[in-house]
């Protein structure tokens, strides 16, 4: 496994061995592709983080930073590694928390995007995504998930290979504090 673009592209990363189901490069570097030009300068949260590869990926392709939530043992040793490897540490900040109570500590708008990745068929990407329509705690919420988890919400959805989907859904201008509103970014 390994960073797909920017400035990182071709690094090589940790593993927390075979329990876990990593996001494959292809998938990655498509979903990212999609977000591209979200990603200059944004605020972004890892969420299910694991190796950290999506946030990891979102800072080589230009985010100033993300923050990781993790609380696997195994993963955040790996993310720690991945983190430390790609000399992060200045742009990036790791939770070692679940992420359900996490992000319903969050603000409106606390982020400009936000990424999740469950493991497939659990209950809790259902969870996150209701909190973020009561309180989106960031302008973008992007996801993975299989394509027979059907999540009923007005976003975009792209059919990856193999029986993954990604999920992309924007908040309402009028959900987000004033300060967001006009196409600032999250700080």
């Amino acid at each position: 496994m390994r960073i797909v673009a920017g400035k990182w592209a071709g690094r090589k990363l940790v593993s927390p061995g075979a329990r876990v189901r990593p996001t494959s490069e292809a998938v990655r570097d498509r979903w990212l592709s999609l977000l591209s030009a979200e990603l200059p300068g944004a605020s972004v949260l890892d969420l299910f983080a694991g190796t950290g590869a999506l946030g990891l990926e979102a800072l080589s392709r230009g985010a100033s930073r993300a923050d990781f939530v993790e609380n696997g043992p195994a993963s955040l040793h790996a993310l720690k590694a991945n983190v430390a490897a790609m000399r992060a540490r200045r742009n990036a900040r790791i939770f070692k928390r679940d992420a359900i109570p996490f992000v319903e500590s969050l603000a409106p708008g606390a982020y400009d995007l936000a990424f999740a990745d469950p493991p497939y068929g659990s209950a809790k990407l259902d969870r996150i995504v209701r909190r973020w329509l009561e309180v989106p705690f960031s302008r973008i919420l992007s996801f993975e998930h299989e394509r027979s988890h059907r999540i009923d919400v007005p976003g975009k959805r792209y059919d990856m290979p193999g029986e993954t989907r990604i999920t992309v859904l924007r908040a309402s201008r009028s959900s987000l504090p004033d300060s967001l509103r006009d196409g600032g970014r999250a700080r």
